[in-house]
């Protein structure tokens, strides 16, 4: 097999396990377990909390003691042993431990999936640039399949999905231990404070930089919302009678996996877009993008509304990867060479960690606010619409805010990376 192959594989199956239960769970959680909304935001949350801590962490442990393949094994194997109790959970406490414990160790792996790849078609003299971005859309392709095997099983009903995360991470965990070796590189001389992101501190000192980070962070908070209730806000059609056997409704899932198909088509404009309109006016789209992501949730319906749920899901690919990728290419251009590693750290953490954590809380209240529970917590009702037009409107204000106070005068030559 060839070494490309074998990387495809390792994408395919490293999206594939979150695939599995990102965007399903908590339809699960709440229509099946009958969780709240504040306790679905805060399982969601645990995202927030191990992209905070752990991918520095394990940066650390791959830079200088445990070779990234085997580490990458370790953390796919601990991680499918908490997917596995998490299939066993039934009540909040149980569930909340599982899904941390979790993500501590899945989240880490996302950069070193990234790092045995960079390091593998290194040693097979391959051009990096040219032949991961194929590689890494495969795992794309993954987190889709997951999706439409959970739908098509009916899996995303029930634990099941959790045990087919398990399974796929127990297979990957396993295989890392095959791929080629990726030592540490104890030469560099790399700090606690390098391996957090937190040497990139010094860009804070720029106010153009102060005020990006900001609103990375606010628009971070967006990110996870659709993930976190999307299934849950489609389900819930299921209880009138006109939606019910609507095939958005029966399929739920794979209605929301058009969202990742557009995903995988934005990529491709991003750097027609930044050339041409400046990462200001980029970061502007993805914010309007997002205003309409959640106006049209708020406004759809499976029936003769259907068209606004699959508009919502093909602007999701603008509203995402215009925000994520386009931010972190901005990161990369302005930070200097020997504090870039760090930059992309700090960008993760504020979006990925600081402001996912945020989202998850914030996110879980206004659910919360707008839906009616009965003494024994049993859901009696929620207003969709109005929780939906919120975000909408907080994704707004955000667009207008950061439109007056992010001052960026747009140079086409600007958005080139000089290493």
């Amino acid at each position: 097999m060839s070494i490309k192959f074998r990387l495809t594989l390792m994408s395919f199956l490293q999206f594939f396990i979150w695939g599995s239960w990102l965007i399903s769970l908590g339809g699960y959680l709440g229509r099946n377990l009958g969780f709240e909304g504040g306790q679905i935001g805060a399982i969601f949350a645990t995202l927030g909390i191990a992209s905070l801590i752990m991918p520095g962490i394990v940066g650390i442990i791959a830079d200088k003691w445990v070779n990234a393949e085997r580490l990458l094994g370790i953390c796919h194997l601990l991680g499918a042993a908490a997917l596995f109790y998490a299939s066993t959970a039934i009540d909040y406490d149980h569930m909340y431990w599982a899904m941390l414990l979790n993500l501590l160790f899945y989240m880490p792996t996302i950069a070193l999936n990234n790092t045995v790849a960079y390091n593998a078609l290194e040693q097979y003299n391959y051009d990096i640039v040219k032949v991961f971005p194929p590689i890494r859309t495969f795992g794309t392709i993954g987190f889709i399949v997951a999706m439409w095997v959970v739908d098509l099983t009916g899996f995303k009903n029930t634990n099941a999905q959790l045990y087919l995360a398990g399974v796929a991470a127990v297979v990957l965990g396993l295989y890392s231990f095959t791929l080629p070796k990726c030592i540490p590189a104890k030469s560099q001389r790399k700090s606690l404070l390098s391996a957090f992101g937190l040497d990139a501190l010094v860009l804070f000192k720029r106010r153009k930089m102060a005020v990006f980070f900001l609103f990375s962070m606010l628009l971070g908070a967006a990110l996870q919302i659709t993930n976190s209730y999307g299934d849950l806000f489609i389900g819930s059609f299921k209880s009138i009678p006109q939606y019910a056997n609507a095939f958005g409704v029966k399929h739920s899932v794979i209605l929301l996996s058009i969202s990742q198909m557009s995903e995988t088509l934005f990529i491709l404009t991003i750097p027609f877009f930044l050339r041409r309109f400046g990462i200001k006016n980029v970061m502007l789209m993805s914010m309007l993008a997002w205003v309409l992501r959640f106006g049209l949730f708020g406004a759809g319906d499976p029936g003769t509304g259907l068209w606004m749920l699959i508009l919502s899901m093909i602007v999701y690919g603008m509203a995402f990867d215009f925000f994520n990728i386009s931010g972190s290419l901005f990161v990369e251009t302005e930070a200097k060479p020997e504090i870039r590693g760090s930059a992309q750290g700090l960008f993760m953490m504020i979006t990925n960690g600081a402001g996912a954590l945020m989202g998850g809380y914030a996110s879980g209240a206004i659910v919360d606010l707008y839906s009616k529970y009965a003494a024994d917590h049993q859901l009696i009702s929620r207003n969709w619409p109005t929780i939906w037009y919120l975000f909408a409107g907080y994704a707004l204000v955000i667009a207008i805010l950061f439109a007056i106070f992010f001052k960026y005068k747009h140079r086409p030559d600007d958005m080139t990376v000089h290493h």
